[in-house]
């Protein structure tokens, strides 16, 4: 993982107070202060950039489920990627908090993506509900200062499972932050000062005294931060890292915070072995306790289909204390005439299964209730759909309207529109064709008089390209709008 990041502005504070004032730095060999920074996507390097790779290793989120990527509207990573998060509850993250009031634009979270350079692999997005930060972090740039840790807390829960929620220091975990314990910062930053970022990486690095640390323009105080890595920058954390986990004896003892500028020195974590910790632990709380055992949801839970015609809804499941296990699935209350067809049938809580109501044309119109049962090993779990059977679908297919038509921007650059959906039967589905990398769609489904924010990637060729927006309805039904980016 890009292993440098917010670090440059340490080693500048701690170079000068190291440095004698009367000699100059450069006649000892001895390097000026890095300019400390914090390592999101605003990072911007000063003056020259290391040619160097901030040395880590490919990962996934199979191997790391606790990782979640942030978003903001405006962020420069891929997708909009800002930083880099822990699932710590059923609707809890754990991050920092310069991620949350440093920078501006609507934030959300994605999971299950190792590259963010290719939009679509993700398996969840939510948004924001709410977050809070330590209350001694006052406003922009405290993290120069530390208490750079921020809970948020999400609007749909978050499908890991319980047993796979990240472990949270606290002030009874001191002895994980001593110097010469070893740990491993994970992220989808920078790979260097200069580098591209959007693909999951993880490194390892020591536990430092921050005495030797003080290479920055500004002190690392060892009370509320851990240094860890090295001078040079062989590996460490950079932009886009910012609130990701650094984990020792699987406990995440610290969050991404600060570094070098450049990514070329120390990585600065928001300590937790200590009352940060414990604030961040009581801000958690017991996460949304159930009653031990996986649960199960539908998502829509209700949908609209004529005499003949099919519906589809999507079976989340998460697992229980007890971890994963098997389910079956099956459905009951069924209308006349009404098939339930389930893809897959059988899998694991954690996953998800499309679900389908078919009906035929002796279906009865009308309200139906439908009761989907998923029965595992410790028990047995439902959840309900609402089937409306009527004739009141729209008879032509959906049609997708942007607010504007055209947009210009530089290559590489990120360009927003709204999408707004009327007509159709039921939710229909965004999707977009014309660049080479598809455009992405917050949500992706939206009901009949909806709106989506569609955002495209520009392509770093100049010229006019007409990308073409397919809204597909549950019918199966599809209209299409142009939309123009001229790239110059």
């Amino acid at each position: 993982m890009r292993a440098r990041h917010l670090i440059g502005p340490l080693i500048l504070a701690v170079a000068a107070a190291v440095l004698p004032a009367a000699v100059p730095a450069a006649a000892q060999g001895t390097p000026p202060p890095a300019i400390a920074a914090t390592p999101t996507d605003q990072l911007r390097p000063e003056g020259g950039t290391s040619p160097r790779v901030v040395n880590g290793q490919r990962t996934t989120v199979r191997e790391n489920p606790s990782l979640i990527t942030g978003l903001r509207v405006g962020g420069g990573g891929p997708q909009g990627a800002s930083c880099t998060a822990s699932v710590v509850g059923r609707n809890k993250i754990l991050t920092a908090a310069h991620c949350m009031i440093d920078v501006s634009g609507d934030k959300s979270y994605l999971y299950g993506d190792d590259d963010l350079n290719t939009a679509g692999d993700e398996s969840f997005r939510t948004k924001v509900a709410s977050y809070k930060v330590h209350p001694r972090y006052t406003g922009p740039n405290s993290w120069q200062s530390g208490y750079d840790v921020a809970v948020v807390t999400t609007v749909d829960d978050i499908p890991v499972p319980a047993n796979q929620w990240a472990k949270v220091a606290g002030s009874s975990d001191e002895a994980l932050t001593r110097p010469g314990k070893s740990g491993t910062a994970i992220g989808w930053g920078k790979v260097s000062g200069s580098g591209s970022s959007g693909v999951l990486n993880k490194t390892t690095m020591p536990v430092n005294d921050a005495a030797d640390c003080q290479v920055f323009d500004i002190r690392v105080n060892p009370d509320v931060m851990v240094c860890v890595g090295y001078n040079d920058g062989r590996t460490g954390t950079c932009s886009g890292d910012s609130g990701g986990p650094f984990t020792v004896d699987g406990v995440v003892v610290g969050v991404v915070s600060w570094g070098s500028s450049q990514c070329d020195r120390y990585s600065v974590m928001a300590r937790l072995t200590n009352v940060m910790g414990d604030w961040a632990k009581g801000e958690i709380g017991g996460g949304n306790p159930g009653d031990g055992k996986f649960s199960v949801g539908l998502s829509p839970s209700s949908g609209r289909v004529a005499p003949g015609r099919y519906v589809s809804t999507t079976l989340t499941s998460q697992a229980g204390d007890a971890g994963s296990e098997q389910i079956e699935l099956s459905a009951t209350g069924l209308p006349t005439g009404t098939t339930a067809t389930f893809q897959p049938t059988s899998i694991r809580s954690g996953d998800t299964s499309k679900v389908t109501f078919e009906t035929t044309a002796q279906t009865p119109k009308g309200n139906h209730t439908i009761t989907v049962q998923a029965r595992g090993a410790s028990g047995t779990k439902t959840a309900t759909y609402t089937l409306a059977v009527d004739d009141g679908g729209t008879p032509e297919g959906p049609r997708p309207v942007p607010a504007t038509d055209s947009a210009t921007t530089a290559p590489g650059g990120i360009v927003q529109a709204r999408i707004s959906v009327t007509g159709g039967q039921g939710s229909s589905r965004l999707t977009a064709t014309g660049v080479p990398m598809a455009p992405m769609f917050f949500p992706q489904t939206v009901a009949p008089g909806g709106s989506s924010q569609m955002t495209v990637f520009a392509p770093f060729q100049a010229g006019v390209y007409k990308i073409t927006v397919t809204a597909t309805d549950e019918a199966g039904r599809s209209g299409s709008s142009d939309y123009t980016l001229t790239v110059r």
